[in-house]
């Protein structure tokens, strides 16, 4: 007797199989719960003992105080001036310590200190980082003879010593007018005076200083100023150099090196004009 042919064996799977089932649903993350009342309690309470604790051991405790103030970078100063300028409070918590007051009084007390950088070196020091100006040009100070007054690069003049430091060329100001019957040039020089101000003329001998060759910087004993257009360089070896102002520093200094390589024997050389130098004299 034959079997069930495909299409029966078909319709009885098809029928015993049932009805379809439904696609399954994904299960969903639980949402976390919110906190217990308690719990933030807790949290809350840990914080603030943090913090009370944070805050004692920054100001209350004896770990972080100020035990010892060191002083670097000094040349002509000493390090305990320095650290007697500074008064730095010893003893008094790390993190309470002003330093921009403490930066404040060093240049107050210390006109020598052109910029200074007071570091925390945690646990317990603190640090005073010195850096000095450096003289440009020296004026005799009229008052006091063989006292000079330091110039540095910007035009300030910090500090009075009574020996003139080596390689720092002198500062010849104009004098005021005073005589009864002035002359042409003295004249000249009071308007140039009263016009621009001893600083504005000292700022400019400072930056005409400042725009030496290092070779002729070397041999630059005086740097005269007339008027704000007319100063001079005398350098040793009876030579001068006529600069004028300020103005074209690098322009001047390319022109004056040129110059005294092609005239070694020169004993003037003008630069007032750099694009039209002149020399002479031998």
């Amino acid at each position: 007797m034959a079997g069930p042919t495909t299409a029966e064996r078909g319709e009885r799977e098809r029928v015993g199989s049932g009805p379809p089932r439904p696609p399954r649903l994904r299960r969903l993350p639980r949402l976390k719960r919110p906190p217990r009342p308690r719990t933030l309690i807790i949290l809350l309470v840990c914080v603030a003992l943090l913090g009370t604790g944070g805050v004692w051991v920054l100001y209350g405790s004896q770990w972080l105080r100020v035990e010892r103030v060191s002083a670097s970078g000094t040349r002509v100063l000493t390090a305990q001036q320095v650290l007697q300028a500074a008064d730095v409070p010893v003893g008094s918590p790390m993190i309470s310590v002003d330093t921009d007051a403490i930066e404040a009084r060093l240049r107050r007390k210390l006109p020598r200190i052109d910029s200074v950088d007071v570091v925390r070196s945690w646990p317990q020091g603190i640090g005073l980082k010195v850096i000095e100006r450096t003289p440009v040009v020296i004026i005799e100070n009229t008052e006091k003879r063989g006292n000079f007054v330091e110039v540095d690069a910007k035009g300030v003049r910090y500090a009075t010593v009574s020996r003139a430091p080596k390689g720092v060329p002198a500062l010849e100001l104009p004098a005021p007018l005073s005589a009864a019957r002035p002359s042409s040039q003295t004249s000249s020089q009071s308007a140039s005076l009263r016009r621009f101000g001893i600083d504005r003329l000292v700022r400019e001998a400072v930056r005409v200083a400042g725009s030496l060759p290092p070779a002729v910087a070397r041999d630059t004993r005086t740097v005269k100023v007339r008027s704000y257009d007319s100063i001079s360089l005398e350098l040793r070896g009876n030579r001068t150099v006529a600069w004028g102002n300020g103005e074209e520093g690098r322009a001047k200094a390319r022109a004056l090196t040129a110059l005294m390589k092609a005239a070694p024997e020169a004993r003037y050389f003008d630069v007032s004009v750099p694009t039209a130098p002149a020399s002479s004299g031998s």
